[in-house]
């Protein structure tokens, strides 16, 4: 190792970090580092063996495409656009992560339509086999994607302080051969797999504002003590992507809290309104709202006659704009000190 790479350890402090320095972190190891033996990189392809991405490199390139923004951008006239540009780089990997997700679940939808007409000759189980592999092969690409995408999103709210986001089992029949089984497995353990990612546990935490909202540190504060005694919350916002909700995402975030975006089913003027009364069909144990419209308005009054708990901020309470920063931006000068 030349002198110029190598770093010194003086206590077992500097070895852990070095450690981490040098070592990919378990959701890359999980997502790169054991690969299926073969694959099929695109439908139409035969199996084969194709290397991963290694994960140590993976994690570090990822990181940097999304933080070279920030620095190039960094003390000109074009700072402001910085956060808007690296969105658009992290937003990439959730289209390409969302277009892998729609092709497995077709995929899985024709498993299962070949499962429906078993047929116990050869050529069968190889097709079956073959698309069980396309499947498998495609779950592994999005698995990857998704990892990447989760990471940059991770390295934009560091840098810009605020969070990124995107606009059962069977049984066997006695007559089913060996490869029909394992296709059954594997499609249980998917299924298994999608109910933790899209159903989180935990008591539910309502929270909504104005879009036009901009003092994070009392709503933090705020959070932090629900969180004291609710420590393993789910919230549930009102998914707008600026002011309130996205001051609430941030704290999510920075604290590892499940946060679901209920986003608006249907259009027309009831629409805001119908989502209020579903939220309150949630049972949440608490509610954390910012003063805003008829929206907001109505969402608490739903929420009060079902006798929930709320914490309520007026907008005429925030303090000045020019004296409240971006939380992102106080944890950046404390890493640089």
């Amino acid at each position: 190792m030349s002198q110029d790479n190598a770093r010194s350890v003086d206590s077992f402090a500097d070895l852990k970090t070095l450690y981490a320095a040098i070592t990919a972190s378990p959701d890359f190891q999980r997502a790169f580092g054991d690969p299926i033996p073969l694959s099929i990189i695109e439908p139409g392809e035969s199996p084969s063996e194709h290397d991963m991405p290694e994960p140590l490199a993976a994690q570090a390139e990822c990181g940097a495409v999304i933080a070279t923004i920030f620095d190039l951008f960094s003390g000109t006239r074009l700072e402001p656009l910085a956060a808007e540009i690296a969105w658009g780089f992290v937003n990439s990997f959730h289209f390409v992560a969302s277009r892998l997700e729609r092709r497995e679940d077709a995929l899985v939808d024709e498993l299962r339509d070949m499962l429906r007409r078993p047929d116990l000759s050869e050529v069968f189980n190889s097709e079956l086999e073959e698309r069980q592999l396309l499947c498998q092969s495609t779950t592994e690409q999005r698995e990857a994607i998704e990892c990447m995408r989760d990471y940059a999103a991770h390295v934009y709210s560091a840098q810009s302080g605020w969070p990124w986001s995107p606009s059962r089992g069977t049984r066997a029949s006695p007559a089913s051969s060996a490869t029909q089984i394992a296709v059954q497995d594997f499609m249980r353990a998917r299924d298994l797999a999608a109910r933790e990612r899209y159903l989180p546990k935990g008591p539910i935490v309502v929270a909504s504002g104005h879009a036009d909202w901009h003092d994070w540190q009392p709503i933090w504060d705020r959070l932090d003590l629900v969180r004291k005694r609710v420590p393993h919350m789910t919230l549930v916002t009102t998914a707008q992507r600026k002011g309130f909700d996205a001051i609430v995402a941030a704290w999510a975030g920075d604290r590892g809290v499940p946060l679901v975006a209920y986003t608006l089913a249907g259009s027309g003027r009831k629409a805001p309104f119908l989502r209020n009364r579903k939220m309150v069909e949630l049972k949440p144990v608490e509610a954390v709202l910012g003063e805003g419209s008829g929206i907001q308005a109505n969402l608490y009054q739903v929420l009060r006659k079902a006798g929930i708990p709320i914490h309520a901020f007026r907008k005429a309470d925030q303090a000045p704009l020019e004296a409240v920063g971006r939380p992102g931006a106080r944890r950046r000068r404390n890493a640089a000190a």
